[in-house]
């Protein structure tokens, strides 16, 4: 079946970049869109980043544009998230999302998969 694993997070000081990876496996991994969203203290779920099947086209949220890269390696089923200058108000859970087709999806697609999440915390 469909598995999303989440790592990477962690503590992690204002001003420094964490990477995060989504190892997925139970699917055709380079067939599906994959997209990442955050789930921060006392707010609702934010869609962070999506990426396309082959990599070559990501999106972004507008707020986080030129702070987070996506990416994947389709020979290792593995979807990453760089984050750099990172803030205080970037500390939440990061989750990683399966899309339902080669389209990136948003939060209301009730046939996206999400794993179980990783928490990144920025602070001094």
């Amino acid at each position: 079946q469909v598995q999303l694993v989440e790592s990477g997070g962690g503590l992690a000081q204002p001003g420094g970049s964490l990477r995060l990876s989504c190892a997925a496996s139970g699917f055709t991994f380079s067939t599906y869109a994959m997209v990442w969203a955050r789930h921060a203290p006392g707010k609702g779920l934010e869609w962070v980043a999506g990426s396309y099947p082959d990599g070559s086209v990501a999106d972004y949220r507008d707020s986080l544009k030129g702070r987070v890269t996506v990416s994947r390696d389709n020979s290792k089923n593995i979807l990453y998230l760089q984050m750099d200058s990172l803030k205080p108000e970037d500390t939440a859970l990061y989750y990683c999302g399966k899309c339902p087709s080669g389209y990136v999806c948003g939060l209301a697609d009730e046939d996206a998969y999400w794993g179980q999440g990783t928490q990144v915390t920025v602070s001094s």
